[in-house]
């Protein structure tokens, strides 16, 4: 009591126990550590994804370059459309498109490559593609040569 017969307020600042203090910063430690694990994951998923596709992509070129092989190498000139939508077909094409005169031929297939694409759900197969557009002229000795250009859309044809 006060000197005046009145109870003295006091002010007491509580400070909160070393324990309570813990239990209230480990969920939130536990939450930003499981966050930066997911993010990593994530980011080190898409990478893989980026590379996985990528490799799809290099070999649908390889897939070209031996299509158009197998065109060039051809009997008799250059082969009807019958023929060239085979050796597509067994490269993994897709003839789009098909132009002869008598001292060319031009191509156009679409090529895939599959590969395997993971995220946090599980794993899937997914498929790269890409068209290009070969392009057989004969030399002066009669000899087809090949020219293989990737095209930059696939669906505008």
């Amino acid at each position: 009591m006060s000197g005046n017969g009145t109870v003295a307020r006091q002010s007491r600042v509580t400070v909160p126990a070393p324990g309570c203090l813990a239990a209230l910063m480990v969920p939130v430690v536990a939450v930003l550590i499981a966050a930066s694990v997911l993010m990593v994951m994530g980011y080190r998923q898409e990478r893989a994804n980026e590379r996985n596709m990528a490799e799809a992509l290099d070999r649908t070129a390889a897939l070209a370059r031996s299509y158009a092989r197998d065109v060039t190498a051809a009997p008799n000139g250059f082969p009807g459309q019958e023929t060239v939508r085979d050796i597509a077909e067994r490269h993994d094409g897709r003839l789009l498109s098909y132009a002869r005169s008598e001292d060319s031929l031009t191509t156009v297939v679409r090529f895939y490559g599959e590969y395997e694409d993971t995220s946090m759900f599980g794993l899937s197969h997914s498929r790269a593609y890409q068209c290009y557009s070969i392009v057989l002229r004969k030399e002066a000795e009669g000899v087809p040569q090949a020219r293989t250009t990737p095209l930059e859309e696939c669906d505008a044809i």
